[in-house]
């Protein structure tokens, strides 16, 4: 099996034509023609994620964030991309990123938060650029300092930001992984969501949606994404049996000190 396999694989999952014109997806450095012999999967492609990749023999790594955003003109050591790019090819490592096409892709995506969280029935909220719904249905209510409290458990977060009054009431969750996009608002207020659960939010939009009688929790873009690891490698496994995955956690996740 080689990379360009893995990468025909990826590209028929998560279609590249659906990533967002910013973006940058595929695969970003390394060999098409070079055998796999084994696969990481991280978040991001750090010098740590590198060094993860060589302790379990994986000469590919799938990340969620592509390290190349927009064209580079130099590839030396004065610069993280550089440093990284060069001790990635010098290890003879490849890197497939999947970002915008798969956070586009509610079923895998936003829907592996929701299952963490123990959601049933989650649903993609028709309308909002992506992101699913789901409705707690407890007889007692549920209050958003015990929300909090849960969401921070359950995806493994150093901390949650809210800006709400704690004894409000959370029944109809709507989560958006990574960074919140305000486009989804007017959708939002329209399907009498109470709550929305992202990893980004601006501040004037927390604001906005306070005043509007909705909850956020802000639980950290790498704690909601981290969330996708297990289910790429799941998916991997289950197409390329032959093939060792391994997740790798050990990422840069921000930290209350």
């Amino acid at each position: 099996m080689q990379v360009n396999d893995i990468e025909k694989f990826l590209n028929e999952v998560f279609p590249p034509e659906n990533a967002l014109d910013y973006d940058n997806v595929g695969l970003i450095a390394g060999n098409r023609d070079k055998v796999v012999s084994a696969i990481l999967v991280s978040l991001d492609l750090t010098s740590k994620s590198i060094q993860a990749a060589k302790a379990c023999g994986a000469n590919l790594i799938v990340t969620h964030h592509p390290i190349i955003f927009g064209g580079i003109k130099a590839l030396t050591m004065d610069d993280y991309v550089g440093r990284t790019l060069v001790e990635l090819i010098n290890s003879g490592i490849s890197v497939i990123s999947c970002h915008t096409n798969l956070d586009l892709t509610d079923e895998f995506g936003n829907l592996a938060i929701a299952e963490l969280l123990g959601a049933k029935d989650a649903k993609h909220l028709d309308g909002a650029v992506c992101g699913v719904y789901y409705e707690l249905g407890s007889e007692e209510p549920v209050t958003l300092k015990d929300y909090c409290k849960k969401v921070a458990s359950d995806l493994k977060c150093s901390g949650i930001i809210t800006i709400n009054d704690p004894q409000n009431k959370v029944n109809k969750v709507f989560i958006q992984g990574g960074s919140f996009d305000e486009d989804s608002v007017d959708t939002i207020l329209k399907n009498g969501i109470d709550t929305v659960i992202s990893g980004e939010i601006k501040h004037h939009i927390c604001v906005g949606l306070g005043q509007m009688g909705v909850n956020t929790i802000i639980a950290g873009h790498s704690a909601t994404e981290q969330a996708y690891l297990p289910k790429m490698a799941k998916l991997l496994s289950e197409k390329f049996p032959g093939i060792d995955i391994t997740v790798n956690y050990n990422n840069e996740v921000s930290s209350i000190l």
